[in-house]
Parts: structure tokens; C-alpha cells; sequence
């Protein structure tokens, strides 16, 4: 007998998560370099995926998390990186407005 796969009603909630997290791996790629400030975009990272482990989706939390990150952003010295770390603070901002597609 076949299993009859239930399949879970994706939510607005699940798909923000989703490319939220997406910019966050992202995000850590762009981490691999040494430059002063470093340590306080790590911090935020190890924030945001604690974040990531908590079951219920809170769209306030997550728009906290982004205005830290423009925090990071303007106490990093080096402007290449403030270049890259704006950008995912752009992507960031562009995920959490995603919704899940209608058919």
C-alpha cells in the first residue's frame, strides 16, 4: 500500500523564514574575509539563527533583527564591507516582504 503524503500548506510565514535564512547563508559567505567590526556581524548571525530555531514566525522580531544589522553595518569601518553587508540588509528586507505564490 502506498503512503498517502500529507503535504504541509506552506504559510507567508514559512516562505519569509525560508529566504531569510537564505540571506543569512549568504551573508555568512561574505564573512569569510578578516576586517574590524567582524566580530559584531558574527554576534548577529549567531542571533538570527537562534531566531531561526524558535517554532513560531514573529514578522517584529525579525524586523528587529534587521534594523541590528544596519547597527553592524554602520559600526563597520571598511566601506567594501559595509558595500556587502548593505546589500544583505537590501535582501533581507526584500524577504520578509515575500509571500507564498497563489495558484
Amino acid at each position: 500500500m502506498a503512503k498517502s503524503a500529507v503535504k504541509k500548506v506552506q504559510t507567508d510565514a514559512d516562505v519569509k523564514k525560508k529566504a531569510v535564512k537564505l540571506v543569512v547563508v549568504h551573508l555568512k559567505k561574505k564573512l569569510d574575509t578578516d576586517y574590524v567590526g567582524i566580530e559584531a556581524a558574527h554576534e548577529w548571525i549567531e542571533a538570527m539563527e537562534a531566531l531561526f530555531e524558535q517554532e513560531e514566525f514573529d514578522l517584529k522580531e525579525y524586523h528587529r533583527m534587521r534594523k541590528e544589522l544596519n547597527d553592524v553595518i554602520e559600526r563597520t569601518p571598511e566601506e567594501e564591507m559595509r558595500f556587502k553587508l548593505r546589500d544583505s540588509w537590501y535582501s533581507m528586507g526584500k524577504a520578509l516582504d515575500k509571500k507564498v505564490k497563489r495558484m
